[in-house]
């Protein structure tokens, strides 16, 4: 009832041919352990696409040209290809595709035709078949065998263009073969024996395959004729040569190529390790490297080769591309416009994918309570923290040595680390992984914490440690084993360690004395994973052949593996599960208590043994590691598929290491911006100060413009007046003159209409008369025509009357033939029940007694049994026919059913319907006379409208052309008033805009009138006070201090009157005078640039004063040295006190 279902997985499969491809734009495929992953790069959510359960790994994947269809390619003893259909939620199966009766174990490479019909598949050697199928069908089209030697295929592709044509190349092979009829045809032959061919790829109807040597081969028609060349070395043109023209050493790359992919624009390949370069075709035979992408290097790795490129693809919309590397990683690019700029920066490196992968078999796997991290370490010297919940990478670090082992602490803050050399133990700081501590221990494969993180055990060959973590004193050394330890476990209150080995014992340890409480020894089981249950009562291991329950030296109960041996072990927290790993990659659930019978849920998600595994503190996650190198964490659920429930309440602690020295050196850096920030804060003042004086020099000369405009402005509005009292002077005019002459033309219009109308009503007595006499012989028409109407009716009465009969007699011959039918059915039912009861019957008897023959004769258990299950399955596919069988005559009796249904509701409508035709040719009758009366009506209305229109169009004919005159007369005159309202609107509207615009100057030179005298009055009391400084000029203190005054006084209120007086001015000015500033942009200009060039002369004379203040300033400092050594030799002299006093207020006030 409770199993494990696959949540998400860390990790790719290498040695997969095209191993990564697009789904859509965030969608990407790859094969992940031993299922095929399509990870949604935006959300973070993957959906696995599971393989057979035969399946001993994937080779190859490809996906349609239409996305909607992923192939995968398995290994087994029959090889099978599987199309899965994308467009279903959980990626529907269709039929695995074989090699019919040819035994095949693999086909290494795949590929779907541009119509997505059809599918071709490369086998391994040494037969090297090349297989066709109309993969819906499953029909194989035909075979070839592509070549004749052990020269391994590593490529095989449809042509773009043609369905029936296709491409094979391979070391030393380079073949074009072409479906025709029935068979596949080989169309020519590439002189390509020396010749190591890595990739290919069709760009437009040509070939472009790379070579081991990095050269680039162009194939025409089947036959290699040129080769792609880089032109000069700096330049970056791609020119197409001829092979006898080039030197055969040189290539396109310094090494192999090992992807090529056909775009678009152009061609992408791999131009080295960890290098893609992107060609755009610019000619016939020239292409331009327009773009160079390379993988980053990682500087916390040791090995600073770049990773060689293995597989290359491209979004459908060929704004991202993919990249997988034979470490197993996965990284990606943006190749959209908008992208371009952030790409340069970045001097167009590879982003990740998703996570960065552990590229070796992971051996260690650890996870704590109080964080939602998982610890795991590999062969490939790394040590990676993963956080389940967000699906992240947190933090890793390579080392110089592998690691074997590995333990979390309960906290989540330390990590114990087992290498080849030592133990050590280490914090996780914020962005890296420090050693804390060193043991001398080496090759500790296994290591665990103690449940209160107050201890932890570590182990070297047989030999147990146990370490305080406080202190970090070895305070015991178990030693009972006689082969290597592979597993340890601690009880909930730490007082209790157990214990596993290769020798096939099982001990339990006292933590206090370091004693023995129990053991269980059997010699001819290697353990390798132990635990104890979820009560900490009983102690359960897995070996190489079973899973046992031990309690006090004694095995309670054992459960025997089906196949394959036991590598790793998980109890669960509530007591419901166990799950146990096994050396083919499969997870088995098996409930607790352990059953009798052999009872699970089998999985296989791994392609290879499960080395570690663990079950999350809150019982919701499982996680697995393999020697694949995946990270799987699935979701632990019950049969409904919900998640289990847990009593214990985990609050997972943000909280992280930091040490001194990282704060002191933050703070040293934060106080560093801090010192940026107010010299950037100092430059960006006096540059304001700087553009406010600029301003206001402008707003002068703006000022000074306006009020001109504005002058001219008003002379023009006084014009405009003068004409507009013209212009409604001459309207008046012209309105009176055209109402009279309308007055007028009205009166004779009347008078000749009324004399018209006399001579009409004259006609229209004379048309009455003919109207009645009309009447009379309508009348007489209309008795003869009922006549008939009521002999139409009878004959058609006595017609449909014949018909309903018809109709009855074939409604009850159905009804019999359907009653028939049903008691046929029924019988064959009932006939097919019965033989299937005395099949069964008779199968059952077969199979005890061949159970019987196999109690007794032991000996032929294994072929008996397998004959037994062929004929049982075959027996069950009858079964499942004859219910199939049964399941459609039901279908099919239902059908009838349905048919006797609709037929009784045929008959009841056709009556419905006979009825209705009754009413129906009443009232038919009785609209056919009011028609015929309204018909005569109309007739001679008829005849007199077309007399009367016939005398109304000879005399509108002469009035018309008047009309026309006075209404061209009208229209001009109504022209000429709407341009006059229009101008007169124009005028109203451009007399109220310069009336605001004066009123906004009127106020605008009023503020700056005021802000320039309280600039005066701010300029004199400065002036003023500066005069006051000067007299401090010999004592610097006192100069210095009444300077800091000053600029505490003035400094504040020089900004607030700067700030205060631009806020209030800008959004007034640009409100009002939007209109100007659009009209005087081009004038602006000009002037602007004029300001410039003169700015630059005043900041020019004002450093040339700066400097000739500075020369002053130190010459009256030496002047005052001067004075001041007078003033002393005078004192001491004091021979003329009377003549000094006076000299040494005038050099006083010369220094002043």
């Amino acid at each position: 009832s409770v199993r494990s279902q696959p949540h998400f997985i860390f990790g790719v499969r290498t040695r997969v041919t095209n191993n990564l491809c697009f789904v859509d734009e965030q969608t990407v495929a790859y094969p992940s352990g031993n299922c095929c992953v399509c990870h949604n790069t935006a959300v973070r959510r993957q959906r696995f696409i599971y393989g057979s359960d035969k399946s001993q790994g994937i080779r190859a994947l490809a996906i349609s040209p239409n996305r909607c269809y992923l192939a995968v390619s398995e290994r087994a003893e029959k090889a099978t290809i599987t199309v899965f259909d994308l467009q279903h939620e959980r990626g529907r199966r269709r039929k695995p595709l074989t090699a019919g009766d040819m035994l095949v174990s693999e086909f290494l490479c795949v590929a779907f035709s541009p119509d997505s019909k059809y599918l071709i598949g490369q086998s391994g050697g040494p037969e090297w078949t090349l297989v066709l199928w109309f993969w819906e069908k499953n029909k194989v089209l035909a075979t070839v065998k592509s070549t004749s030697f052990n020269d391994p295929i590593t490529q095989i592709s449809f042509n773009p263009h043609n369905n029936m044509q296709l491409c094979v190349s391979g070391s030393g092979v380079f073949k074009v073969f072409r479906y025709y009829e029935g068979a596949l045809k080989q169309s020519s032959i590439a002189k390509v024996e020396s010749i190591n061919i890595l990739c290919h790829a069709w760009v437009s109807e040509k070939v472009f395959a790379g070579t081991d040597t990095g050269r680039l081969l162009v194939f025409e028609s089947g036959d290699m004729r040129r080769e792609l060349r880089m032109s000069s070395h700096s330049d970056r043109q791609v020119e197409m040569k001829w092979i006898k023209e080039i030197d055969v050493n040189g290539g396109l790359a310094a090494s192999g190529i090992t992807a090529i992919l056909s775009y678009s624009k152009g061609f992408v390949c791999s131009t080295g390790p960890g290098t893609v370069c992107l060609f755009e075709r610019t000619e016939d035979n020239v292409y331009r490297k327009y773009r160079e992408i390379r993988i980053p290097s990682d500087p916390r790795s040791n090995d600073l080769s770049p990773a060689e490129i293995h597989t290359v693809c491209m979004s459908p919309a060929e704004e991202t591309l993919a990249v997988s590397t034979d470490r197993g990683q996965l990284y990606s690019a943006s190749l959209s416009s908008t992208d371009i700029s952030r790409l340069l920066e970045r001097h167009q490196c590879f982003e990740s994918l998703s996570q960065p992968f552990h590229s070796s078999a992971i051996t260690g796997l650890s996870t704590c309570i109080l964080k939602p991290l998982v610890a795991t370490c590999s062969l490939d010297r790394s040590v990676r923290i993963w956080n389940y919940e967000t699906k992240e990478l947190e933090l890793y670090r390579e080392f110089q040595e592998e690691a074997y082992s590995v333990a979390l602490h309960p906290t989540g803050l330390f990590v114990l680390v087992g290498f080849s050399d030592k133990l050590r133990l280490m914090n996780l700081v914020l962005d890296d992984i420090r050693t804390l501590k060193e043991f001398t221990l080496r090759s500790c494969r296994e290591c665990a914490f103690s449940h209160g993180g107050h201890m932890f055990a570590a182990v070297n060959g047989n030999i147990i440690y146990v370490y305080t973590f406080t202190t970090f004193e070895n305070t015991l050394t178990l030693k009972a084993h006689n082969g290597k330890v592979r597993s340890v476990g601690w009880s909930l209150d730490d007082s209790r360690l157990v214990s596993c080995g290769m020798d096939g014992a099982v001990y339990e340890w006292n933590t206090h004395t370091g004693k023995r409480e129990s053991e269980s020894v059997v010699k001819s089981c290697s353990y390798t994973d132990v635990a104890f249950s979820w009560d900490y009562k009983t102690i359960l291991a897995v070996g190489s052949d079973i899973v046992r329950e031990i309690q006090s030296c004694q095995v309670l109960r054992e459960v025997p593996a089906d196949e394959g041996s036991l590598t790793a072990l998980a109890v669960s927290h509530s007591g419901r599960v166990i799950f146990t790993g096994t050396s083919s990659g499969t997870i088995r659930a098996i409930k607790y208590p352990l059953p009798i019978q052999r009872e699970w849920v089998i999985q296989q998600p791994h392609g290879g043994p499960v080395n570690k595994m663990a079950i999350t503190y809150d019982d919701q996650f499982l996680l697995t590691v393999s020697e694949d190198g995946c990270l799987l964490i699935s979701k632990i659920v019950d049969k409904d598929g919900r998640g289990l429930k847990s009593n214990r309440q985990v609050v997972h602690t943000e909280e992280i290491l930091v040490t001194k020295a990282d704060l002191e050196e933050k703070a040293q850096h934060m106080l560093e911006l801090k010192m940026h920030l107010e010299e950037l804060q100092m430059e960006n003042e006096y540059q304001l100060r700087l553009k406010d004086m600029s301003h206001t020099e402008k707003f002068r000369e703006l000022m000074e413009k306006f009020t001109l405009e504005v002058e001219s402005l008003k002379a023009a509005k006084k014009i405009m007046k003068t004409k507009i009292e013209e212009q409604e002077y001459e309207h008046q005019k012209d309105s009176v003159e055209a109402a009279v002459k309308h007055s007028k033309q009205l009166q004779d219009l009347e008078q000749s209409y009324t004399s018209k109308l006399m001579v009409n009503h004259q006609k229209y007595q004379d048309l009455l008369q003919k109207h009645e006499q009309m009447q009379d012989e309508y009348k007489k028409q209309l008795t003869s025509a009922e006549e008939s109407h009521t002999l139409a009716l009878e004959d058609l009465t006595q017609v449909y009357k014949v018909k309903l009969q018809e109709k009855t007699q074939l409604l009850v011959q159905h009804q019999k033939e359907a009653e028939q039918k049903v008691h046929e059915f029924e019988k064959i039912l009932k006939q097919a029940k019965e033989d299937e009861k005395e099949k069964i019957r008779l199968i059952q008897a077969q199979f005890e007694q061949q159970l019987h023959s196999e109690k007794e004769t032991n000996e032929d258990l294994k072929k008996r049994a397998a004959v037994m299950a062929q004929k049982l399955h075959g027996a069950q596919r009858q079964a499942d026919g004859w219910c199939d069988d049964v399941t459609k005559l039901k279908q099919e009796q239902q059908r009838l059913l349905g048919l006797i249904r609709s037929l009784e509701g045929d008959i009841t409508e056709q009556k419905r319907q006979i009825s209705g035709h009754e009413k129906t040719g009443l009232d038919k009758d009785n609209t056919i006379s009011s028609l015929m009366k309204k018909n005569q009506e109309l007739e001679t209305l008829k005849f007199l409208l077309e007399f009367q229109v016939n005398d109304f169009q000879k005399q509108m004919e002469s009035q018309q052309d008047e009309i026309n005159k006075t209404r061209e007369k009208i229209q001009q005159l109504e022209d000429i008033l709407l341009q006059k309202d229009k101008s007169n609107s124009q005028l109203k509207l451009s007399v109220s805009d310069l009336r605001l615009k004066l009123k906004t100057k009127d106020k605008e030179m009023r503020r700056e009138m005021q802000k320039g005298k309280n600039l005066e009055t701010f300029l004199e009391r400065l002036k003023s006070d500066l005069h006051g400084c000067v007299g401090f000029i010999q004592d610097p203190k006192q100069l210095r201090d009444s300077i800091l005054k000053m600029y505490s006084h003035y400094g504040p209120q020089l900004d607030h009157v700067e700030k205060s007086g631009a806020a209030q001015h800008v959004p007034e000015v640009f409100l009002h005078h939007q209109d100007l500033q659009e009209k005087t942009i081009s004038s602006l200009k000009q002037k602007l640039e004029k300001s410039a060039k003169e700015r630059e002369k005043v900041s020019a004379q004002m450093t040339k004063e700066n400097e000739m203040l500075i020369t002053e300033i130190n010459a009256l400092r030496k002047e005052l040295h001067v004075v001041r050594t007078q003033l002393v030799h005078m004192k001491r002299s004091r021979t003329r006190p009377d003549q000094d006093t006076p000299r040494e207020e005038v050099k006083h006030q010369e220094v002043r």
